[in-house]
């Protein structure tokens, strides 16, 4: 990616929803080359979709992280069990006592304890921590 697609990147973090020739105005290109770079971007997976970010009041269902702790040699050994779960939106690897954060939106409390408890029957998982988020102050994902 060159400084032209990164400013385009950029542009849509901070709002998808604006005009090519608003974007192209901003990065000092010409709106059919910035058409082309923003296919370009999302046929080779730079780009890999764009989404709604709704703040947690307008949510429905309930969203926490749990902290993981595994037994397995690599992260990578147990990420399978994330993948099966559809409420999982993030998974990460992280530094510390924990070895993954995992990021879910449940549709009720007692689906989020259906997840726990699924997650909690491999015996690969050692020890699970569960935060519920009850606010979202700032969410900067999108940008």
């Amino acid at each position: 990616m060159d400084k032209f697609d990164k400013a385009i990147v950029q542009a849509l973090r901070e709002d998808a929803r604006q005009s090519v020739s608003a974007i192209a105005e901003r990065v000092n290109l010409s709106r059919s080359a910035v058409s082309d770079r923003i296919k370009k971007l999302e046929s080779t997976g730079v780009i890999r979709g764009y989404q709604v970010l709704l703040s947690e009041s307008q949510k429905e269902g309930v969203s926490a992280y749990f902290e993981i702790q595994h037994k397995c040699p690599r992260c990578a050994d147990v990420v399978h069990v994330f993948q099966a779960i559809p409420e999982v939106l993030t998974c990460h690897g992280i530094s510390g006592d924990m070895d993954l954060l995992v990021y879910v939106h449940a549709p009720s409390m007692r689906r989020l304890h259906e997840i726990r408890e699924y997650i909690d029957t491999h015996t690969d998982i050692v020890k699970i921590k569960t935060h519920v988020v009850m606010s979202e102050w700032i969410n900067n994902l999108a940008s």
